[in-house]
Parts: structure tokens; C-alpha cells; sequence
């Protein structure tokens, strides 16, 4: 039976999707207004983990080690973040501007454009690095650098490098960690995934919710 609150597990998207689902999800999470509320994190996360029945989906695993699956996903995602860096970077050149006018809807909120903008201000170019490890902020930050009219070859070198440090450091981190425990101390973090998703979610918004609650609570009063 079907339940809502499954679509925030990332397990649910490897186990119902597969690879395919994931890279998708990678893309749209970088490069479309909708993708905001996917969990990029910890999906990479867990992926990690599942390293293999994931590239199982491309060819049998059996007779490859670990290390070479986990390039290979390593590999895929980088290029689907990418992409879609790129896709949002070309949404902004093309109609970014006026985004600033949009009423607020459903799938689209203007605080959280202006809460990329202030994060590009502060950072340049390095935003787009650092916007990856920010959920949000990092379906945003593309659209920003477009808006503004970032030089495109300086934009090709941030979006690269930022994509491929945030998909090689969580995977990585969910297939090793998951492998350290299970040999060290024969704890298996599948049996525990809603916890450590909590734990990630926690991590990776609360820079965003301090911003955001410091920026309230400074706020001048009339």
C-alpha cells in the first residue's frame, strides 16, 4: 500500500527506480524550480551504500570489484548534476529575470530565490560549489548565475567541480561508512536508514535555517 511520506525516502526512489530514477532525480534536483524538494543528500547517500545493485542495472557486478562500480556511479551522477547545472543556468539567462516579479505558488517561492541570490552575492563564483552541499539553495544557485550573467567558461569550471565534489563525497561517504560498520562493528545501516536521513537532513539545512531565523531575528522592527 502506497504512502505519501514514502516519496521523502530516498530508499524508495533506488528500490521502485533504480538508476535511472536516481540520475533523474539528480538532474532535476540542479536544474528545475520543482526539483527543490527532492532529498539530493541522502539520496546520494544511500545510493552509495547500494552502489552496486544500482550499477547492476548497466551490467552485471559480479566479477567487478566494489571500487569500479562506485567510479561508475560516481561517474553518472556527476554528469547528470551537471547537466542539469547547465539547464538551470540557461533558464536564467533566458527568462531569470522576471522570476523576481513571480508571485509566490505552489512549486514556486520567491524567498527561496532571494535566499540564493544573497548566498551568490556573498560567495561568486564559488556558490555554485558551495550551493551544492545546500538543499534549495542548490536548485537555485544555476538560475541565479544566470540571471546575473555569469561568463559562461567561469560557470562551466565551478559547476564541474562542484558536482563532482558533492556526488563523490556522498557516495562515497554511504558505501564506506556502510562497509566500515558492517566489518568493524557489525552494525548495518540499512536497518537503520530513517535515522540516518534525519541525521542528514539536520546537517546539511540548518546552515539555511540559522540564516534564516538570525535573518528574522535582526530584522528591524516598525
Amino acid at each position: 500500500m502506497f504512502d505519501w511520506h514514502e516519496l521523502l525516502q530516498p530508499q524508495f526512489y533506488i528500490e521502485n527506480g533504480g538508476l535511472w530514477l536516481l540520475l533523474f532525480i539528480i538532474f532535476a534536483e540542479t536544474g528545475l524550480l520543482v526539483g527543490f524538494f527532492f532529498p539530493g543528500d541522502s539520496l546520494l547517500f544511500v545510493a552509495g551504500i547500494f552502489s552496486n545493485k544500482l550499477i547492476d542495472y548497466l551490467y552485471d557486478t559480479t566479477h567487478v570489484s566494489d571500487f569500479v562500480s562506485l567510479l561508475i556511479l560516481v561517474a553518472l551522477c556527476s554528469i547528470a548534476g551537471i547537466v542539469g547545472n547547465f539547464a538551470g543556468y540557461w533558464f536564467g539567462r533566458k527568462i531569470g529575470p522576471a522570476m523576481f516579479s513571480w508571485p509566490d505558488k505552489l512549486l514556486f517561492k520567491h524567498r527561496y530565490l532571494v535566499q540564493a541570490k544573497e548566498f551568490y552575492d556573498k560567495h561568486g563564483g564559488g556558490a555554485i560549489v558551495f550551493a551544492r552541499f545546500l538543499p534549495i539553495v542548490r536548485t537555485f544557485a544555476p538560475i541565479v548565475a544566470g540571471i546575473v550573467g555569469m561568463e559562461k567558461k567561469t560557470f562551466v569550471a565551478f559547476n564541474i567541480i562542484g558536482s563532482i565534489a558533492w556526488v563523490s563525497s556522498m557516495l562515497m561517504a554511504g558505501h564506506y561508512l556502510y562497509k566500515f560498520f558492517l566489518e568493524h562493528y557489525q552494525f548495518d545501516l540499512t536497518q537503520h536508514l530513517e535515522i540516518i536521513v534525519l541525521g542528514i537532513v539536520f546537517i546539511t539545512t540548518a546552515p539555511v535555517l540559522v540564516k534564516i531565523f538570525t535573518k528574522e531575528k535582526n530584522k528591524p522592527t516598525v
